[in-house]
């Protein structure tokens, strides 16, 4: 146990400059907590969770021009918001897409215009901007760049969409319409109080903020949640729906804009149906970052730019407060480098038996590594230096101790994600509407997610609760239980063929009329 003085201050900016002048103090031996965002920060405490419907007392404040041409207003709270039960909100979407080009190849936002802009909602909405006209109903001419880029932001305006999706839009879309934008003086008032475009540094890139206005690039959610060859739009949506859309490679649009005729036609088709394409893409894959979103207690806009331990950590951080934890800190950039120099021991890997093989049959273990975290209590606030078998739960292999008494708290959290995990797949079974599977289906794949995700971030340099020997124990004790289990399977007459982390390939060479009870291979795991 130790003794923690809660500071609470009256501005963000305050923070850093009383932190440094706290940390100086003799009697103090550590800072937590001290780089958690504000508006984090007052999510957790207040125990909001975005996605979800709040109640809250107050009045709008007196309008401004810019609220009253976007019909919002300045809402002053009279009391804190209060938490509703409420399934997943529907959310009026648009997505849109840009088309530019260059006879060299990829367009360049200094020289080259947009030449087509395409809109899609899941409210019925398609339309496609461009300045050279076609036969289409859904299209329409404008004068020229300028006015393609005032029917964007009047579209937006008018559409009033909660959600904005592109693909790939915050790395080339929304960029290329910023620089075009500067060029030609257009302002693109784009929020819902009627301010500007704005960017956001989110990992690696920069993300499009719009105030009131959730931006949703696609694109990185699609290398997270599928496994493919390559994230092409067009690829994708093959992957998803088991069509194909149409397809013009980006060194032929140049070509189609400029011969006209039928490419041209083709062009403003290919335009339309990138658009729908997102939207049909949104709506199959967004409820699951929806319903993370509710888990992890962040901003829908925050949790599809987080890698999967991000996620974990902040959901982390989030069940800290809960439990009266304090949250470690961050590792300082020594840290951090001691940290990357270091490595583990993965799972079990069988090599495949060449050859052809039939009667071949599938074992595979129900949440491997959380299972072991939770049977094993292993968690870095019950890691232990010196303790018998009697009171801890010992690794094979390398022999880190973990004390079976108390739960830690990453144990904790996992055994009752997984319980309500179990839960919601039951309500599952016993349901005949249709609907209803699907939302609960949607929560249990999010709870899935995040639970087969936290063994991962044991050995992610950079996690707040990093433990190269809680991770290394994990993968001990999974090698040990799948070589246990092949084992057993071979006195059922079972050969293991291919084996890989957390299950492995057999044939069985036995008779078929003979009876196994797969308790049986079960009872020493």
């Amino acid at each position: 146990m130790k003794d923690f003085l809660k500071i609470t201050l009256k501005h963000p900016q305050d923070v850093p400059k009383l932190r440094e002048k706290i940390w100086d103090l003799e009697s103090v031996n550590e800072v937590r907590e001290h780089d958690i965002p504000f508006y984090r920060r007052y999510l957790i405490d207040n125990g909001l969770f975005p996605m979800n419907m709040l109640e809250v007392q107050g009045k709008c404040l007196k309008s401004t021009r810019a609220s009253l041409e976007n019909k919002t207003c300045i809402f002053e709270m009279k009391t804190q918001p209060t938490p509703l039960e409420s399934d997943l909100p529907e959310l009026k979407v648009l997505s849109f897409d840009i088309e530019a080009c260059n006879p060299k190849g990829m367009p360049l936002e200094r020289e080259d215009p947009i030449i087509m802009i395409s809109f899609s909602s899941n409210q019925g909405f398609r339309k496609v901007f461009s300045t050279k006209d076609s036969s289409f109903d859904f299209a329409e001419l404008v004068h020229d760049e300028r006015e393609l880029l005032k029917k964007f932001v009047e579209t937006i305006k008018s559409e009033n969409p909660d959600l904005i999706l592109g693909y790939n839009s915050d790395v080339f879309d929304f960029p290329y319409i910023r620089d075009r934008a500067a060029k030609l003086s257009v302002p693109l008032e784009l929020g819902v109080d009627g301010s500007s475009l704005k960017f956001m540094r989110r990992g690696f890139t920069n993300a499009a903020v719009i105030k009131g206005r959730v931006n949703i690039d696609l694109y990185p959610n699609m290398r997270r949640y599928l496994q493919l060859d390559r994230y092409t739009l067009e690829r994708v949506y093959k992957e998803l729906f088991g069509e194909n859309k149409i397809d013009i490679p980006g060194d032929e649009i140049y070509s189609c804009w400029e011969d006209g005729g039928e490419k041209l036609e083709k062009l403003f088709e290919y335009s339309l149906e990138d658009a729908i394409a997102v939207t049909e893409i949104g709506e199959k894959m967004l409820p699951l970052s929806m319903e993370l979103t509710r888990i992890v207690g962040q901003p829908l806009f925050d949790v599809a730019r987080m890698a999967t331990g991000q996620q974990v950590e902040w959901y982390l951080i989030k069940k800290a407060f809960e439990y009266d934890e304090v949250v470690p800190n961050k590792p300082s950039s020594s840290q951090h480098s001691q940290r990357r120099g270091r490595s583990i021991v993965g799972g079990y890997v069988k090599d495949p038996v060449k050859g052809l093989h039939d009667n071949i049959v599938s074992f595979d273990f129900q949440s491997l590594y959380p299972s072991i975290i939770i049977s094993k209590n292993i968690s870095p606030d019950s890691l232990m230096d010196n303790c018998t078998e009697e009171d801890c739960y010992i690794s094979p292999e390398i022999g880190h101790k973990f004390r079976k008494e108390p739960v830690g708290f990453v144990p904790s959290v996992i055994g009752k994600v997984l319980q309500e995990r179990l839960r919601i797949k039951s309500i599952m079974t016993h349901s005949t509407d249709t609907r209803e599977r699907q939302i609960l289906n949607v929560q249990q794949e999010a709870l899935k997610r995040l639970a087969n995700s936290m063994y991962g971030v044991y050995g992610f340099t950079l996690f707040r609760w990093y433990s190269l020997e809680c991770a290394d124990a994990i993968t001990a004790w999974g090698r040990e239980f799948i070589k246990k289990t092949m084992k057993k399977a071979e006195e059922f007459n079972f050969k293991p063929i291919y084996a890989d982390t957390d299950g492995f390939y057999a044939t069985y060479t036995g008779s078929i009329g003979n009876k196994i009870d797969n308790t049986d291979l079960n009872k020493e795991n």
